[in-house]
């Protein structure tokens, strides 16, 4: 394996900040820092990082997460939430709706594929 083919997991690329659509807020202002690692054939991977507040999701695609620092709790529409923090890995499948909570500034990294 040639070591161009390797991407650093430690953020090498300029962060984009953003926030949830302003009709998706639910409580506070939470901002959204993500570093794209990886944008081809429907895949993408980096790692994100949001402030508390509440925002509702709703899932299309495939997403693997790992937290690596803070604390969320993450909401289905029927009422059943988890709570995760740094350590924690999980699956949100298509068709998962509801709700995340960032509690803690939380930071995870990411795969999701479309």
């Amino acid at each position: 394996m040639s070591l161009e083919k390797i991407v650093p997991v430690v953020p090498t690329v300029e962060p984009e900040v953003s926030s949830p659509d302003p009709q998706k807020v639910i409580a506070g202002n939470p901002v959204h820092t993500t570093w794209n690692l990886e944008e081809r054939d429907g895949l993408y991977c980096g790692i994100w990082q949001s402030t508390p507040g509440k925002w509702t999701i709703s899932y299309d695609e495939w997403e693997y997460c790992r937290i690596l620092e803070g604390v969320s709790v993450i909401s289905q529409d029927d009422g059943d939430a988890v709570t995760v923090r740094a350590g924690d890995s999980f699956v949100l499948r298509p068709g998962f709706k509801g709700s995340w909570e960032v509690i803690e500034t939380t930071r995870k990294d990411y795969v999701i594929r479309l």
